[in-house]
Formats: structure tokens, C-alpha cells, sequence
């Protein structure tokens, strides 16, 4: 298998929650990298990415989604896209119970412009779509959500559990992991 690097944008982004507890400590590098030819939309609590909506689908005009493009460390990649799939309720292509689909995409590095082949997760067909996010930047949403508390003070104490749609439309709860809870390789 080739070793593609991921596209993230939204909470594996560097100072979200789930950055340190899954990608630290098993990425070579992080460079910042916009995703063209999509939106963002917001989530419960996490956004989604659509790329080229056809007919019938969402339509918008497409612009450039802001992330980071994330390499593995020597000898971290299988462990590090089991626990993305994982993370990311990926199945397997086009599983009907997928929340994200894992897609090749070129992704334009911004250091120089260069376009890069990368694993993208963007939203499986059954995902509830909210509000489009303005410039296709999570972080700049979120920074504007008032009252919102600092997310190094959300990352300590017991598991919260989250809401999140199910494909029939009935909530399910999850309970989001704690950095002692996620498995590393030696």
C-alpha cells in the first residue's frame, strides 16, 4: 500500500482535541494545505467536507478547504489509518454505515504550492449536512463561537458523551476517548 499522507480540517487540525489525542506523537511532519473544489459545512461538533456536489446534492460555489497535510512517523502509518478509519467511522467504500468516506485527493501544499496526493475524509452520503462554513476554515468558526470554553480545558477529567446523528435520524451517544484511552505502537 502506498503511504499517502492525510488532508485533516477539522478536529485533528494542530490545538484541536482530537490532534493530541490521535495524530501526536505519530506524524513526521504537518504542513499547512488547502483542499480545492469543496465546502465545509458544520457538524455536531465536528464538520463535514463535500467535494464536487452533482445533481441532486449539495451545491454551493466550491472554494478551498484549510487543514494541514499530516505525514506518519517511520513505522506508525497502519496503526495510524486503522485509528483515522476508526476514528472516523470509516467501514470501508461506500458501507452504508459510513460517516465519512476516505477518498484520494490533491491537495495544494502551501508552502510552495504543490499539488499532493493525500487521504481525504469527506462526508458519506447519509451525513446531516449544517450551515456551509464561511472561507472553508474550521478553526476560524470556531474561534468565533461565543462562550465556547478553551479546548485544553475540555480535554482533562471523565469521557463527555456527544450526540450525533444516526443514518434514521434517532441520536446515538458516543463517548469520546481520552489520551490514556488511545492505543499506541512501541
Amino acid at each position: 500500500m502506498t503511504e499517502l499522507p492525510f488532508f485533516v480540517y477539522g478536529t485533528l487540525r494542530p490545538g484541536e482535541h482530537n490532534h493530541d489525542l490521535f495524530l501526536r506523537g505519530r506524524t513526521a511532519a504537518e504542513e499547512p494545505a488547502r483542499l480545492p473544489g469543496a465546502l465545509l459545512y458544520d457538524g455536531p461538533g465536528y464538520p463535514y467536507l463535500v467535494r464536487d456536489a452533482g445533481p441532486g446534492e449539495v451545491t454551493g460555489e466550491l472554494e478551498e478547504v484549510a487543514g494541514e497535510l499530516v505525514s506518519a512517523a517511520p513505522g506508525e502509518y497502519a496503526a495510524l489509518l486503522s485509528v483515522l478509519d476508526a476514528l472516523e467511522e470509516y467501514l470501508g467504500p461506500g458501507h452504508p454505515l459510513n460517516l465519512y468516506e476516505r477518498e484520494v485527493c490533491d491537495v495544494r501544499r502551501t508552502r510552495d504550492g504543490r499539488m499532493v496526493r493525500a487521504w481525504v475524509y469527506v462526508a458519506a452520503p447519509a451525513a446531516r449536512l449544517g450551515r456551509p462554513i464561511a472561507g472553508g476554515d474550521w478553526l476560524s468558526r470556531r474561534s468565533l463561537e461565543p462562550g465556547r470554553p478553551r479546548l485544553r480545558e475540555r480535554l482533562g477529567g471523565e469521557p463527555r458523551l456527544r450526540e450525533e446523528p444516526r443514518l434514521r435520524g434517532e441520536p446515538r451517544l458516543r463517548e469520546e476517548p481520552r489520551l490514556r484511552d488511545v492505543p499506541r505502537t512501541p
